[in-house]
């Protein structure tokens, strides 16, 4: 895979949309386009770019947010914390910022997902681990292990659960803005990190 040219094309689409007016939509493009180009530059080595380009996405993020239209736009909390957990950052603003938003209490899974990753950057492991028993049927199996295991410090379940989202996405057909990383992992590894030895 060449990280590179997928770089220069995220960068190229994100320089192209600052240029249109900056509506609801195009803040989730511009928010997209910085997270394609961040897990590009993550994936070729270069921590540092790919961390300006996940903070970025993860303020456009914010912003499409704040300029309204669906209240349920869960992946938009979801993108914020996984850019700014894979970028290295300090992403407990964020996480108070979707707890706040009501993700723990969303109809959605999506939400409640973006609820469990909030209490787990925030250390609120408990809570954590009951929400994720909430997360239902459609949500990924091991997606949920993975963030069960996490809150409860299960290492050995943890590398097996994750292991098999890695799988998953290597079976993936779709990725968004068609840059083939498995974020979802990435971000829990982070997550894990702190947690588990």
């Amino acid at each position: 895979m060449d990280w590179r040219e997928l770089y220069g094309r995220a960068a190229a689409r994100y320089a192209a949309g600052e240029t249109r007016e900056l509506d609801e939509r195009q803040l989730v493009q511009l928010a997209n386009s910085a997270w394609a180009a961040g897990l590009s530059l993550f994936m070729d080595g270069d921590r540092e770019g790919a961390a300006k380009w996940l903070r970025r996405s993860a303020d456009r993020y914010r912003e499409s947010w704040d300029a309204g239209g669906a209240p349920d736009a869960w992946g938009r909390l979801l993108g914020a914390l996984q850019a700014l957990l894979i970028g290295g950052e300090d992403a407990s603003h964020t996480a108070r910022w979707a707890l706040e938003a009501g993700a723990a209490d969303a109809e959605s899974p999506i939400g409640r997902y973006a609820g469990v990753l909030a209490l787990l950057v925030l250390g609120r492991d408990e809570e954590a681990a009951a929400l994720t028993g909430t997360l239902g049927d459609g949500f990924p199996d091991d997606v949920a292990d993975a963030l069960s295991a996490l809150a409860r410090r299960d290492t050995a379940r943890y590398r097996r659960a994750v292991d098999a989202v890695r799988r998953w996405f290597e079976e993936r057909e779709a990725f968004l803005e068609d840059v083939p990383v498995p974020d979802t992992a990435l971000a829990l590894d982070v997550l894990a990190a702190s947690r588990l030895r």
